[in-house]
């Protein structure tokens, strides 16, 4: 694999430890300083307001000004997010630490992109495998992220949390020193000539993109609403903050240590086999939520969650990228992103809400008609799919 796509990988880590850290600590911090119980996770939703709002301007800017210069644009509004928090949270000001969360969010819309630059400059066939590695990026974000979040906790004495934001802070600038490093040029891009331009609508209703839209709207959101309010369900059956961060480390874990062989998986059985593999351990991880709420539940689910979360998003990617020819790249991915990210924004926003007005197995009984409606897409269209991606 060449340098660039290793380089995208390392700012994909830093970018997914600063998003471990974020999940860890944000509803906590919403929990102290929200005014309602109601708004305890409305940082983490405009978190991913700000990424929504993000995902079309970002594949467009990106269009104009390159890739590279759009990482930096991204970053630039991740540094602006981290010292809004720092200066909020001493205060308690919560309008200020939404304001910070909503920049931050930004920043991390730009940086989904990583995975789409990594196809770009990865040799031919090798476009899968290129994913897969800057997916991998994530394994240093499951030991940093929980231990940045455990250990920066009180790094200034008397405002929790403010040093995880410095640390955050630190992320985003490292991630900036590495951009430095890395060349997207045309000559490594797909330049070949391709076929006229389709209208976005044409696009959108390609059964392919459908089916890979939904694989990723369903994996991600219900990934990320269980995700965020496992912290919160952890601290209401009377768990430590060092418990529920040892979880979401695990969780991490299973969330990219697969990524190493998910490519090869995906070449060998196909993209459509691994997505049902995926929802298939979701429905295993809410089963075991359901079940029991042992530290080792928590644990085996979340761990269950990620695995299936990388099956699915990833093959979902794959799948996106046969949707579209390369001039219509930058519109298809920009759809793509704000239909996943939409439907994980409104997954932030009933987190807290759901967990703290519902309970926490039901909240999880709530993800099964997400997971069935895209198994149900995958096997009425599934002999035109397999006609399409082969």
């Amino acid at each position: 694999m060449n340098r660039n796509v290793i380089l995208l990988a390392l700012c994909q880590a830093l970018l997914t430890t600063g998003n471990v850290l974020l999940v860890a600590v944000n509803g906590l911090i919403g929990r102290d300083i929200a005014p309602s119980e109601a708004l305890i996770t409305l940082p983490v939703a405009f978190q991913f307001i700000g990424l929504m709002a993000a995902t079309i301007p970002a594949s467009l800017t990106m269009k104009r000004i390159g890739r590279k210069n759009g990482f930096y644009l991204g970053n630039s509004f991740g540094i602006a997010g981290a010292l809004l928090c720092i200066l909020a949270l001493p205060d308690g000001d919560f309008t200020l630490f939404c304001g910070g969360t909503f920049l931050l969010g930004i920043g991390i819309g730009f940086g989904t992109l990583y995975r789409f630059a990594a196809v770009e400059v990865a040799a031919e066939g090798q476009q899968s495998h290129a994913i897969s590695l800057v997916m991998a990026g994530g394994v240093l974000a499951a030991i940093l992220g929980p231990a940045l979040a455990l250990h920066s906790r009180h790094w200034i004495d008397g405002t929790p949390f403010v040093g995880s934001f410095m640390g955050l802070l630190l992320l985003y600038v490292i991630a900036l020193l590495l951009l430095f490093n890395i060349r997207i040029t045309p000559s490594e891009s797909v330049t070949e000539t391709a076929p006229s331009e389709r209208r976005l609508g044409e696009i959108l209703r390609q059964d392919l993109f459908i089916v890979a839209v939904l694989a990723g709207m369903s994996s991600y959101a219900v990934m990320n609403l269980i995700m965020t309010a496992t912290p919160l369900a952890m601290e209401r059956y009377g768990y430590s903050f060092a418990s529920a961060t040892s979880v979401i480390k695990w969780h991490v874990l299973g969330m990219f240590v697969p990524s190493f062989f998910t490519g090869r998986l995906i070449q060998r059985f196909g993209a459509l086999p691994m997505i049902k593999l995926g929802a298939l351990l979701i429905l295993f991880c809410i089963g075991l939520n359901v079940q029991g709420q042992s530290e080792w539940h928590f644990w085996s689910a979340l761990l269950l969650l990620g695995i299936g979360w990388n099956f699915m998003f990833i093959s979902a990617t794959q799948l996106v990228t046969l949707a579209y020819n390369s001039q219509e790249k930058a519109k298809t991915q920009a759809a793509n992103e704000f239909l996943v990210f939409g439907m994980v924004t409104l997954s932030a926003l009933g987190s807290g809400w759901l967990e703290a007005g519902v309970g926490w197995i039901n909240l999880n009984l709530l993800m099964l008609p997400l997971l069935g409606i895209t198994l149900l897409m995958l096997y009425t269209r599934g002999r035109q799919l397999e006609t399409a991606t082969a």
